[in-house]
């Protein structure tokens, strides 16, 4: 049974660190946890529309690693990935048990294929108090269907308003091009 413990995610955000040093550990700790293959962050700027995928885990180097630079991500995104447009209206954070069984109304098939390749995933958004989107935490499994549990859900939810101040530095300390 996974008994949610954010005790070492807690340390490593609040240490007096880096954030880009607080977030990567953070995000080996989230993975870990949660038996995923990659966990990574979606940082973004909401001041100028513009994001990129900034730190990844990866359980080992055959799984792909999807970061790349900062990019316009309030025109073409939105309307190509309905996760993202979930997160940008400041929705709820969304669970998929298998990418293969969800509908359009929820993701976009052919985008994450081409994209990301995962078979499961949490688009957790990390939104501040006006609904701003600062960034979207997004642990994922391949190859197969996975069921997030109940505790599982509490665990990033409860993670989301810890990442939010260290990503809100991390995004102020990075020239968005």
């Amino acid at each position: 049974m996974f008994a949610p413990d954010l005790s070492d995610l807690q340390t490593s955000l609040t240490a007096r660190q880096e954030p880009e040093v607080a977030l990567t550990e953070a995000l080996a700790h989230i993975g870990h946890n949660l038996r995923a293959d990659r966990c990574f962050l979606y940082v973004r700027d909401p001041a100028r529309g513009r994001g990129r995928i900034a730190l990844v885990w990866r359980l080992d180097e055959a799984i792909p690693d999807p970061r790349h630079d900062w990019q316009d991500d309030t025109g073409e995104l939105p309307q190509q990935d309905p996760l993202f447009r979930a997160a940008l209206a400041a929705q709820p954070s969304v669970y998929v048990e298998d990418v293969e069984a969800a509908g359009p109304e929820v993701l976009n098939r052919e985008f994450e294929r081409r994209t990301f390749g995962h078979r499961a995933l949490v688009h957790a958004h990390i939104t501040d108090a006006e609904g701003q989107l600062w960034g979207i935490l997004q642990p994922c499994v391949f190859g197969h269907p996975r069921h997030w549990t109940p505790e599982e859900h509490a665990y990033i939810e409860a993670s989301l308003p810890l990442l939010l101040p260290v990503v809100q530095a991390y995004v102020q300390e990075q020239p968005v091009k």
